[in-house]
């Protein structure tokens, strides 16, 4: 280390314990009354080396970092690396007495950081309003080194400002210097709580990795059974392409199969359209033989009128058989509908219209027959009797369209059985005394 002494505020100090200090002669600091009775230099702002040397400790203390500060002074003066803080700082503070090298230094570095906080401390025109603005930043606590160089060095800042913001910047440092202590405290309940997350967040990591290695098993498993699955479908695309090709090999040996699938359809379609000739054909054996009973009553009638105006020579109208036809009369040659009601009840329906002279036919309203035949019934009915609550809605709906739009007589029953239908057709004999079919 070298032997020269490094100035302090107010004396020296010796670099060594070992080497004797050398006698410095020092320039004595003001004391606050001559500090008070300084002279303001106008409207300039001060300079560093121009505002009491007091105020150089807390400015170097406050403004600068311990590293920033040793990177100035070495740019300025040599001085062993082992130097401690201590000497550093007081030998910037000392050097800040007079002009020097290292205080224009520190000067510039001081003007060139603070320079926003410098222009707005320079709308304060007097010491009031630079007091106001010193106060609002020691309350904010934002930026209070640029607030203690700004009010320092500004022309307005007299010897009581000065004094006042030198008390609060003392305070300050104290007041830092206790929460140092509480923030030690802190420090080490926060270290503690901050290794106890850590380990906890330790054991989360293992346990993530546990489940990734999981998963990442779990991948591979699925990652096996597509590639199997797609195996699997290639294989059966293949089979299929094969199964495929013998069907062409199929269709190539048998030219003819097209023709025998062609036949096939429409020896199909003549077997349908055979059971519906049969069928058909069995309807009209029925109506044949019910002619063939009609004829026969009427023959038998015919017969009595005519052996009844022989023996009593009196007007046929009042024969004892006449009640009966008058009966049946409203029905004769009439073909009758009836659609929906009761499986059970469809003998006593059609017994109850050919006692009338009617000719019955009957359809389920869609509930087991297809509702498309339901139009060519409708097309040969003279009355149509519908039992709404045993049929379809699409059925009801085309039976009441179809009958309003021809004009045919509609009856709609509530009541399913065989004597119901009775009594509706006695009811409605205007409806039901229609001239029949030619």
């Amino acid at each position: 280390m070298s032997d020269h002494p490094f100035h302090v505020a107010g004396g020296f100090f010796a670099p060594t314990r070992h080497s004797p200090p050398e006698t410095l002669t020092l320039q004595r600091p003001s004391l606050p009354e001559e500090a008070g009775s300084t002279p303001r230099l106008g409207s300039r702002r001060r300079k560093l080396w121009d505002i009491p040397h007091k105020f150089h400790c807390p400015v170097i203390g406050v403004c600068f970092g311990v590293e920033e500060l040793r990177g100035l002074m070495a740019k300025n003066i040599q001085f062993p690396r082992d130097t401690s803080d201590f000497v550093l700082h007081t030998t910037a503070v000392g050097a800040c007495e007079t002009r020097t090298a290292l205080a224009e230094a520190l000067h510039k570095q001081l003007e060139k950081r603070f320079l926003l906080s410098i222009r707005s401390f320079a709308k304060a025109k007097d010491a009031e309003t630079l007091h106001t603005l010193w106060r609002d930043a020691v309350q904010t606590g934002i930026e209070l080194p640029a607030a203690l160089w700004a009010s320092w060095t500004h022309p307005a800042c007299d010897a009581l400002l000065e004094q006042d913001i030198y008390a609060d910047i003392h305070m300050i440092q104290h007041q830092l210097g206790t929460g140092m202590r509480a923030e030690l405290s802190m420090l080490k309940a926060l270290q503690a709580d901050n290794a106890q997350l850590r380990r906890q967040l330790d054991a989360a990591r293992h346990e993530v990795e546990s489940q990734r290695a999981e998963k990442s098993r779990e991948t591979q498993q699925l990652g096996q059974r597509v590639a199997e699955l797609r195996i699997e479908l290639a294989c059966k695309d293949a089979y299929a392409a094969n199964l495929a090709g013998q069907l062409d090999l199929l269709r190539l040996s048998l030219p003819e199969l097209k023709e025998r699938q062609a036949l096939a359809r429409r020896a199909s379609d003549a077997e349908a359209r055979a059971s519906a000739l049969t069928a058909q054909a069995g309807e009209q054996g029925r109506e044949i033989d019910y002619l063939r009973n009609r004829l026969r009553a009427l023959s038998k009638h015919a017969d009595e009128t005519i052996q009844y105006l022989l023996a009593d020579g009196e007007h046929p109208a009042a024969g004892p058989d006449s009640a009966p036809e008058d009966a049946g009369a409203n029905l004769s040659g009439k073909c009758v509908l009836c659609v929906g009601g009761r499986t059970g009840s469809i003998d006593g329906y059609r017994q109850i219209v050919e006692q009338r002279g009617g000719r019955f036919l009957h359809h389920d309203g869609g509930l087991e027959e297809s509702l498309h035949r339901i139009d060519g019934f409708l097309a040969a009915a003279d009355l149509v009797i519908c039992q709404a609550g045993c049929i379809s809605h699409n059925a009801y709906w085309r039976v009441k369209e179809q009958c309003k739009r021809t004009g045919k007589p509609c009856l709609y029953m509530k009541n399913g059985g065989a004597s119901g239908l009775s009594r509706l057709i006695d009811q409605n004999r205007s409806e039901t005394a229609l001239p029949a079919k030619v």
